[in-house]
C-alpha cells in the first residue's frame, strides 16, 4: 500500500508538528505493521497461555495518543475491529475451574436462583421443559443483579407523585346578537335605493347637458367638423375631462352621437332623427380610450385647446 501524504492535508487549527508528513507516515507504517501481526499471529494470540493481543493493544493505545488525522484513526479502527473479534473468540474459549462455560448450564442455574417450580409429569417424575416463576422471580434477579454494576440512586418525588390532569374545561356561554329592528331593516333598503336613483338621475341630467352643448355648437355651424378631442378635453381639470368621456360614451352608445375618422383624427357629430335606425340595426364599432395626466398634456398641447367646450356644470348650494 502506498502512502499518499500530500493528499488530505490537515485542516486549519491543527499545528505544523501534528501535520509533518513524515510523522504521520511513521505512524500509519507502524500501525500497517500491528495489523500485519495480528492477522499473521492470529492462532498464537488466541492462545490463552500468551497476552499477545494485550501486547498489541498497548502499543495501540501509544500510537493513538499521536493521532490527529483522518487517516490514521481509520488505520486505528481497523486494528480495533480485529482486536475485537480475536478478543470474542478468544473469550469463548475460557475455561472456569477447568470446565468450558456452557450456556445452557448457567440458564439452568438462573431459574433455579430465580424459584422455577417445574411440574410432575404422569409419571411423577419433574418436568425438565415446562414450569412456571414466581411473581417476584425477575425482581430476585435484579436485585442480585445490582452489586454487579455501580448505579445511580432512583428519583422519587419528596411529596408523593404528581399526577398532572389538565383542567375541566369552561361552559362557553354565548351571547345572543341583537336582532336589527324592523324600523332599521325598512330604512337601510330604502337610503340604498335613494342613493341609486340619485346617482342615476345625475348621470342623465349630465348626458343630456352635454348633449345640448354639442347639438348647440353643430347648430351654429353644420359644416365645421368638431374634434371629439377638442370637445370631451377640459384644459383645466383631469378629472373633468374624464367625466366628458364617460358621459359622451353614453352618447354614443344610445345611437344619438356618431364618431368618424376626418384626416386621421376622430370626430363626433349629433345623429340627426331620420338617421337614426330603430331597433339599433346600424353596425357599431367599440373601442376602449384610456387617458393619463401625461397623455391629457400632450393632447392640450397639440390641439391648442385654451377653453373647455364643455363648461362644468352649476353646484347648486343648499
Amino acid at each position: 500500500m502506498g502512502d499518499e501524504d500530500e493528499i488530505g492535508a490537515g485542516p486549519s487549527g491543527i499545528s505544523e508538528e501534528d501535520d509533518d508528513p513524515t510523522r504521520r507516515r511513521e505512524i500509519r507504517s507502524k500501525y500497517r505493521d500491528l495489523i500485519n501481526q495480528v492477522q499473521q499471529n492470529r492462532e498464537d494470540m488466541l492462545n490463552p497461555a500468551n497476552n499477545k493481543l494485550t501486547d498489541v493493544l498497548e502499543e495501540a493505545n501509544k500510537l493513538f495518543a499521536n493521532v490527529r488525522q483522518a487517516r490514521e484513526a481509520a488505520l486505528d479502527a481497523q486494528l480495533l475491529v480485529l482486536a475485537t473479534d480475536l478478543g470474542k473468540e478468544k473469550a469463548s474459549q475460557l475455561h472456569a475451574e477447568g470446565s468450558a462455560f456452557d450456556p445452557s448450564a448457567f440458564a439452568e442455574h438462573l431459574l433455579s436462583f430465580m424459584g422455577l417450580n417445574r411440574l410432575e409429569d404422569e409419571s411423577g417424575q419433574d418436568g425438565n421443559l415446562e414450569g412456571y416463576l414466581p411473581q417476584d422471580a425477575w425482581q430476585r434477579l435484579a436485585k442480585r443483579s445490582e452489586y454487579c454494576f455501580k448505579t445511580a440512586p432512583s428519583f422519587h418525588y419528596m411529596l408523593g407523585s404528581f399526577l398532572a390532569e389538565p383542567p375541566p374545561p369552561r361552559q362557553r356561554v354565548e351571547r345572543q346578537r341583537k336582532a336589527p329592528s324592523k324600523e332599521a331593516k325598512r330604512i337601510m333598503p330604502t337610503q340604498l335605493k335613494k342613493m341609486e336613483e340619485s346617482h342615476q338621475e345625475a348621470t342623465e341630467k349630465e348626458v343630456e347637458r352635454i348633449f345640448g352643448w354639442l347639438r348647440g355648437y353643430f347648430a351654429d355651424d353644420s359644416e365645421n367638423h368638431i374634434s371629439y378631442y377638442e370637445f370631451v378635453v377640459d384644459p383645466n381639470s383631469f378629472s373633468r375631462t374624464v367625466e366628458n368621456i364617460f358621459h359622451t360614451s353614453f352618447l354614443i352608445r344610445d345611437g344619438l352621437v356618431r364618431m368618424y375618422m376626418d384626416d386621421g383624427l376622430p370626430c363626433i357629430a349629433p345623429v340627426e332623427e331620420g338617421e337614426i335606425e330603430p331597433g339599433g340595426a346600424a353596425v357599431r364599432h367599440q373601442c376602449v380610450i384610456s387617458i393619463s395626466q401625461e397623455s391629457w398634456r400632450e393632447i392640450i398641447e397639440a390641439f391648442d385647446i385654451k377653453d373647455a367646450l364643455i363648461p362644468a356644470p352649476e353646484v347648486s348650494s343648499q
